[in-house]
């Protein structure tokens, strides 16, 4: 079975959030079983990660996007350092770029891209047995494939879905139109949602199966997915919750070279300590005390609104007697509210920005991480830091439910249920109630670092996926 794994992202080629990290284990898993090919399929970004790697060129043509006439370039990674085969789709001045994201062209940007990879296959004849399309970057192939000319080569192959996240869509004026390969315009409403383009939608409507990175965040969608709630009931039957898993070869507290002190189960307790020791001497806070850990995106989904609110009042309703950290950008105001309590309190740290290492770091050397989300579909954090014997303080939604029960339940994390501050706050006093029980937390911390989030039974399950579908 063949399959390619179309997507704007793959760790460690290019990264942004959790579809990278999926993207660039899912594949790796999968060929672990006999008689699997999976690739990927991916934007040619001017990135490190391409300076550092050798690369054949593959295929170069042409493609039209309406009165345009670009050139597609096809690169492949030479030595399958990934694991899987990495093919790098590049075009002059849309896929050459710094970044996957913020271009005010990327409508244009993304449909070059599915347009070039289906052009490419075609012309050289390549029928994959999958199209594996993840989000809505890529959410016009199941529909080009079966309904433009000119890929009349590829009609009939599956194609599935993938919603990493449903909050993004990629909808646009149906102007877009003339960029997308010729298609019989009967079929427009394939397209269609409420008077726009909506790639999602058309994914969902013509892909053979779709799927959720996790069994919650399918439920959740039913009654609650920017607009297409009805569309996804409609379409229940091709629908399935598949919980992401983790590359437990590059999380794994025993070998990561990121780390300053590795470990496991057994010296976990001493090692934890070293490493929670160092980045504190690191940031000026206090060894002694409990660290909280916050790592992710500024943005609502996220709950990084309540992060202000919360530094300020667990510090004064604590008295002082835990450490926050928290690594992250985005929304402008978030960052310049955290930067004045940096300057505020001492025992809360910042650092600014996407750092892959620090972000190790912080997972172990953590106590509790806080993941306050409104929206998770999956959730990969709660995951690493249960791994690295972090104890996760999550909202109770999407994929959090389905992969971190609370300690009143027998689980090994603590869940809180409304995304506020004050919710919040009483899940992080129960937390500190928690750290001064230290056989409780030596027992969780062990329950945690066992957990098997491993991507083998993930992978499988996607692998009978693409059989039955």
């Amino acid at each position: 079975m063949t399959i390619y794994h179309l997507s704007t992202e793959c760790y460690p080629v290019a990264k942004v959030g959790g579809l990278a990290d999926v993207v660039g284990a899912l594949p790796k898993y999968q060929n672990k079983t006999k008689g699997v090919d999976s690739k990927v399929v991916m934007p040619w970004y001017n990135k490190s990660f391409i300076y550092n790697h050798e690369f054949d060129i593959v295929f170069d043509g042409f493609i039209h996007q309406g009165p345009n006439m670009l050139q597609v370039q096809v690169l492949k990674e030479k030595t399958n350092a990934l694991g899987f085969e990495l093919f790098m789709v590049k075009i002059p001045g849309l896929l050459d770029r710094e970044n996957p994201y913020g271009y005010v062209d990327e409508n244009f940007q993304f449909i070059a891209f599915q347009h070039g990879v289906l052009h490419w296959l075609s012309a050289m004849e390549i029928r994959p047995d999958v199209l594996h399309c993840h989000d809505y970057h890529t959410g016009l192939v199941p529909f080009m494939t079966e309904h433009c000319a000119e890929f009349a080569f590829l009609k009939g192959v599956k194609t599935i879905g993938t919603i990493h996240n449903g909050e993004y869509q990629g909808n646009m004026n149906w102007e877009m139109a003339k960029y997308i390969p010729s298609f019989d315009y009967y079929k427009w409403g394939l397209l269609d949602w409420k008077g726009q383009i909506n790639p999602l939608a058309a994914m969902i409507k013509c892909c053979n199966a779709f799927t959720t990175v996790s069994e919650g965040y399918l439920e959740e969608l039913f009654i609650s997915f920017r607009g297409l709630e009805s569309l996804v009931r409609q379409e229940f039957g091709k629908a399935y919750g598949i919980i992401n898993g983790i590359d437990t070869e590059v999380w794994n507290p025993e070998t990561d070279p990121m780390l300053d002190f590795n470990y496991n189960i057994t010296n976990a307790l001493e090692q934890k300590k070293k490493n929670k020791e160092k980045i504190c001497k690191e940031y000026n806070l206090k060894p002694e005390l409990p660290l909280f850990a916050f790592i992710g995106r500024f943005a609502g989904e996220k709950g990084a609104d309540l992060l202000p609110d919360m530094v300020w009042r667990s510090i004064k309703q604590s008295y002082g007697a835990l450490n926050i950290i928290i690594l992250g950008s985005g929304d402008p105001y978030i960052e310049n509210k955290l930067k004045e309590y940096d300057t505020t309190y001492t025992n809360f740290a910042l650092d600014l920005g996407y750092k892959e290492q620090l972000s190790h770091k912080i997972y172990a050397s953590a106590d509790f991480l806080l993941m306050p989300s409104r929206v998770e579909p999956c959730g990969l954090n709660q995951m690493y830091s249960m791994r690295y014997g972090t104890i996760p303080v999550v909202r109770y939604t999407g994929g959090l439910k389905d992969t971190v029960a609370d300690i009143s339940t027998g689980g090994a994390g603590l869940n809180f249920a409304f995304p506020g501050v004050d919710d919040m706050i009483h899940a992080m006093n129960r937390a500190l109630s928690l750290y001064n029980q230290k056989e409780v937390m030596t027992d969780l911390i062990h329950a945690n670092m066992s957990f098997d989030f491993a991507w083998e039974k993930s992978a499988e399950k996607y692998l009978k996926l693409y059989s039955n579908s």
